[in-house]
């Protein structure tokens, strides 16, 4: 019998570089169960909690940030990132893995720059359509760079494969009970803030709790740590679901008010669910929801510009327009190739798989 082969998998500080990794984990398990998974993250990221729920080995190294813009902690971060790049190395030192994957996060930089001088191959996976400034320090040390849309290959050159984005296709374990306590007749709106919460979107959800719980059922991701203590009628609330139920909850709903993270636009994208987004302010998610906007898949509100006023109005709109819904569902399936298999075909080809 083989020895099992074994892929290291490195990204966090938030939850949008852990989502991909883990659906690849999963895509690769159906095919390959010899494959043995590790993790390196961060000491005090939201991934060690997702990774470790899913029965992965977890190593924590030191990690900082290179930031584009003048702070004293840019100083005080190269000995965080220096020391992170030392454990990395002598992690990969001694386990020697066939394979290292990142999808980006600053905490994997010098775990790519340490298997390339192992020569342990690497592979970067660019989900956004901006290339963040970790996968470009790691993409000259990398074997491959795979891409959610085809306008990055013009970022990463020869290097590039355009293989769409993963995503775990469906819903298995979920309880058979009503988990989220669905009412007959109220359409169900579901609220994702990011692995993180976002305040903003909290602060609108609750501001109008009142109103929009008069003709919808709500179901609100609110991040660790910043759930609502108070009790309202056709409102429910959870720092954090299982993927599985995030799945569920996006089967059941009508419409998705959400943040404009790469992972998650992906399975709106498969599950074809009418959205509004709303980007993180100056940041890569504004770039990725206007992907969404030009194709017309998704309303998309300036989180800069928004009122209790025009947000309840935008929600009613479109519950109410049937053909808008409709529409966007439509148009929001053609936005991202899933990549699940040819995200397969290259780490096979990486690592001789068979």
């Amino acid at each position: 019998m083989s020895k099992n082969k074994t892929i290291f998998l490195t990204g966090g500080g938030s939850g949008g570089p852990v989502v991909p990794l883990l659906s690849i984990r999963k895509i690769i398990l159906k095919k390959h169960h010899n494959i043995d998974f590790v993790w390196i993250g961060t000491k005090t990221g939201v991934e060690r909690e997702m990774v470790e729920k899913e029965g992965i080995v977890f190593k924590a190294i030191s990690s900082g940030r290179f930031r584009r813009y003048f702070s004293f902690k840019n100083f005080t971060d190269i000995f965080k990132i220096f020391f992170g790049c030392l454990e990395s190395f002598f992690i990969l030192l001694r386990n020697r893995p066939s394979l290292v994957i990142s999808a980006g996060g600053f905490v994997s930089v010098g775990v790519a720059w340490s298997a390339w001088i192992l020569r342990i191959p690497v592979l970067i996976h660019q989900q956004d359509i901006r290339p963040g400034l970790a996968n470009k320090l790691m993409a000259p040390f990398a074997r491959v760079v795979t891409t959610t849309f085809k306008k990055s290959l013009e970022d990463y050159g020869r290097k590039a494969i355009w293989t769409g984005n993963p995503i775990q296709e469906s819903v298995n374990n979920v309880s058979k009970e009503n988990y989220f306590e669905i009412k007959e007749g109220l359409p169900i709106i579901l609220v994702v803030g990011g692995g993180t919460g976002a305040e903003a979107i909290n602060e609108l959800i609750e501001n109008n709790i009142g109103e929009i719980t008069k003709f919808a059922q709500i179901i609100h991701i609110t991040g660790k740590g910043k759930r609502s203590r108070e009790v309202y009628k056709n409102y429910s609330s959870f720092e954090f679901l299982d993927h599985d139920y995030i799945l569920e909850a996006l089967e059941k709903s009508e419409l998705v008010i959400s943040r404009a993270g790469l992972g998650f636009l992906t399975e709106l994208s498969y599950f074809g669910k009418p959205a509004i987004l709303i980007p993180i302010p100056d940041s890569h998610q504004e770039d990725n929801a206007y992907i969404f906007k030009e194709k017309n898949a998704a309303i998309v509100l300036n989180q800069k510009e928004l009122t209790s006023d025009n947000f309840l109005s935008g929600i009613r709109n479109m519950l109410e327009d049937e053909n808008l819904r409709r529409e966007l569902s439509n148009n929001i399936k053609k936005v991202i190739k899933i990549g699940n298999d040819n995200l397969v075909d290259v780490i096979e080809e990486l690592i001789k798989l068979n």
